[in-house]
């Protein structure tokens, strides 16, 4: 894909993709669990991996507000190629602004290729959304760190190449520091669980992953040692929870679409539904919540880009109102198919599953009422 492309011109071809790749798949890789490499070779080769990373780094230098676009559109013909690819892309983010050269050097250009995929793992059982209560710790000896705990609901589980993990360091255990490591999947001392049997998002392969004596060289620390807060609020934060909201209303603009086109064809007394006054009170609370959550995601990656430290909050933001807007509009597109919506040989089940997943990945709607409280009281 040329850097050249008009923001037009690259919708067209993302729509082209899925179109023709990525939606006629979805169903059967929902069913059957199937990872979705062919989808995600199709994004590398058209160059979208390296939509957000900087052009000095082999990237195109999207903005967030070029970015959820995009991610809207993947997520309209399969959400969980659009969480993969959006998991990518945020460690390929972190490697790039806090990755030493070397690092850069070996996993950049094949992540920007599709070659490969890169995943994070900052959530444990005993800590959920909450970062500052992890266990997993990293003790340094020499010019490498040794690193024991675990990780789980990791999305592309053990189908990625290299990991961004988030650890505690530091000769205080009493006070540890976090800190982010990339840890890549052939050393020694790492091993996954099962994939998880999920409701939606099936074909993200979430596992958990294990680390006993895994020894990661200090270089492929990400940022600075005890500066893992920074790395999660540039990258995960500062550009993850857009491409989240973006992935909500992909499926609440999918199921909409989907829903309203039935109540115009589906005849019932030999009127079509859509003339039923019930069933349009609900195409028009679909339609008008959609374009809502768009708008306040364009607004909030609009004045992230132009702020990007107020990033966290606006996309926080985004995130919480999109998410829930997906679950109701998916619930509301099911309620106008009837019968048929609640059937697996139509599509809008499926994205309500998908659509409720959403409300648990990048911090659940609890944590982010609460974040957003505190940020606008600071208190």
């Amino acid at each position: 894909m040329s850097a050249n492309l008009t923001a037009d011109e690259m919708i067209a071809l993302i729509r082209r993709i899925v179109t023709e790749k990525i939606a006629p798949r979805a169903a059967e890789n929902d069913a059957t669990r199937t990872f979705p490499w062919d989808n995600l070779h199709a994004l590398g080769e058209a160059g979208f991996f390296g939509l957000i990373l900087a052009e000095d780094a082999g990237g195109l230098g999207a903005s967030r507000s070029g970015f959820a676009p995009v991610v809207t559109e993947i997520a309209k013909g399969c959400a969980s190629t659009a969480l993969i690819y959006l998991s990518s892309c945020i460690v390929a983010k972190a490697i790039e602004l806090g990755g030493q050269a070397a690092i850069k050097a070996k996993w950049l250009p094949r992540i920007l290729k599709g070659e490969c995929i890169g995943a994070f793992a900052f959530h444990e059982p005993e800590s959920g959304s909450d970062s500052s209560a992890i266990q997993t710790r990293a003790k340094r000896i020499g010019d490498f760190f040794s690193v024991n705990g675990s990780k789980f609901f990791i999305t592309s589980g053990d189908e990625a190449s290299v990991y961004l993990v988030l650890v505690l360091t530091g000769a205080d255990e009493a006070a540890p520091e976090l800190t982010t490591l990339l840890i890549e999947k052939d050393m020694a001392g790492v091993s996954f669980g099962r994939p998880e049997d999920k409701l939606g998002l099936t074909s993200t392969s979430s596992r958990q992953m294990f680390f006993d004596d895994c020894r990661v060289p200090v270089a492929n620390l990400i940022g600075e040692e005890g500066q893992g807060a920074k790395v999660l609020g540039k990258a995960v934060v500062g550009w993850g929870l857009f491409g989240a909201a973006a992935i909500s209303l992909g499926l609440a603009k999918a199921a909409s679409g989907i829903a309203t086109r039935h109540a115009t064809t589906r005849m019932i007394g030999g009127q079509p539904l859509a003339t039923h006054q019930a069933v349009q009170f609900m195409i028009a609370d679909m339609i008008v919540s959609t374009e809502a959550a768009e708008a306040l995601l364009m607004a909030c990656a609009n004045i992230a880009d132009a702020l990007p430290e107020t990033a966290a909050f606006h996309g926080m933001k985004a995130k919480l109102f999109a998410s829930e807007t997906a679950v109701n509009v998916t619930n509301t597109a099911l309620q106008v198919m009837g019968g048929h919506g609640y059937c697996r040989d139509y599509v809008v089940e499926r994205l309500l599953r998908d659509a409720r997943g959403l409300l648990l990945h990048f911090k659940t709607s609890e944590w982010l009422r609460q974040d957003i409280a505190h940020m606008a009281t600071r208190v």
